[in-house]
């Protein structure tokens, strides 16, 4: 059988650089992303619920995937009814963001350039939510509502991350 090219050689190198330049066009149409697991999820909702607990506070912890949608979420018995939402709100607008919702909070108050960002349906500008990274990307993100304040629901959130930062710098 006779090749169309002028050498074997010439041939199989076009014919190479054909199925690079295709799967380089492939790779470019499409992405990995890495995502938190349920596991992992569910590991830092409970050390953040346990680290509540121990100071006192009923509160609700959510833990979303890394397009916001949430994996775990857990109540203390006694938090409130409106906390389960907005730990959900909180995680949500970390991730969004890419910020913890207290530093959102700030960036965002009435009279900065950003503090229309507030109106945007399930944003809550409180502290408790931060972002979930691992190996510099975003994976997930953890909210805390029922404690006293924003403050104190960090404190949860914290211990949460710092729970799971092994498995999360690996």
């Amino acid at each position: 059988m006779k090749l169309p090219c002028p050498s074997a050689r010439r041939c199989a190198i076009a014919v190479g650089a054909l199925a690079a330049a295709t799967l380089a066009i492939a790779q470019q149409a499409t992405y990995e992303a890495r995502s938190i697991t349920p596991e992992a999820a569910l590991k830092a909702a409970r050390a953040a619920l346990a680290a509540c607990g121990r100071n006192g506070h009923q509160v609700a912890v959510a833990v979303t995937d890394r397009a916001g949608h949430p994996l775990v979420m857990l109540r203390d018995r006694h938090a409130g009814p409106h906390t389960p939402q907005t730990a959900v709100g909180k995680a949500y607008t970390a991730l969004s963001f890419k910020l913890d919702t207290t530093s959102f909070s700030r960036v965002t108050q009435a009279g900065q350039p950003a503090s229309g960002i507030r109106q945007l349906p399930g944003v809550v500008a409180i502290g408790g939510g931060w972002p979930l990274e691992a190996a510099g990307s975003l994976v997930g993100a953890i909210g805390v509502s029922g404690a006293p304040n924003g403050d104190a629901d960090d404190v949860c959130a914290k211990a949460g991350i710092a729970e799971i930062r092994d498995d999360l710098d690996l």
